[in-house]
């Protein structure tokens, strides 16, 4: 027989990790960011916070980090939404306990989204303090973008409709967090199949000379391109 067993409610929330390749501040080159809002009120108050919240009783996971995404921080579209991982550490947040479904979310270059006040894009090289143990949850979603960039087409998630190889490069570049060559780009997704050219060139720059080629993700879902390949940095 078991006796005096303590009684404690369990939330179940979502939790949002929304990375952008984005210029931030005075950053020479773009920089994959993610979206946070600062706390006021603790527990925690001035920390910053993936966007997320408790599992309504009529909705599902997916459903509920959606509307979390609108309601907390006004992004009602994303490009790509994909489950990440389970955060159920009893200790994880002060008070009942929280389970977390944590979800990866991706944004185009191009999207703008007019965020409240109290919420702002951060590079994911330079953290600011975090709430809880969402730092952990923003590492584990840049991890799993790197690795699917290396064997999906995932990247058409972050890129504009039709972009030219340099800003293809830029994007890949800033989500993996190392150089990439732009030649041996083109080649590894145009022998998968990833890249239609348009047809057409883009406007040319201050600096005139050839205008370069445009080009759009062959598909807007995603697909496995080769489960067996992994970019690396150069020189490893």
């Amino acid at each position: 027989m078991i006796e005096n067993m303590p009684h404690r409610s369990t939330i179940h929330e979502s939790l949002t990790a929304v990375f952008q390749v984005r210029r931030l501040d005075a950053r020479p080159h773009p920089q994959l960011a993610v979206l946070l809002w600062q706390r006021a009120l603790d527990p925690q108050q001035g920390t910053w916070s993936l966007p997320g919240g408790r599992l309504g009783d009529d909705e599902d996971l997916t459903t509920s980090a959606l509307r979390q995404l609108a309601e907390k921080v006004d992004v009602r579209e994303v490009a790509h939404l994909e489950q990440l991982s389970v955060f159920s550490d009893p200790h994880r947040v002060p008070g009942p306990r929280r389970i977390a479904l944590a979800f990866l979310g991706l944004v185009p270059l191009t999207a703008d989204p007019q965020l409240p006040s109290d919420t702002a894009w951060h590079p994911v090289d330079d953290l600011p303090t975090m709430s809880f143990d969402h730092g952990v949850v923003v590492a584990h979603a840049h991890a799993r973008l790197a690795a699917k960039l290396s064997y999906t087409n995932i990247a058409f998630a972050l890129a504009p409709a039709e972009f030219t190889m340099s800003t293809l490069r830029e994007i890949y570049c800033a989500a993996l967090g190392y150089d990439v060559d732009t030649t041996n780009l083109q080649r590894v997704l145009g022998r998968r199949k990833v890249l239609t050219p348009t047809g057409t060139t883009a406007s040319p720059g201050r600096a005139g000379g050839r205008p370069a080629a445009l080009y759009r993700f062959t598909d807007s879902a995603l697909r496995v391109t080769d489960e067996f390949a992994a970019l690396r940095p150069p020189g490893s």
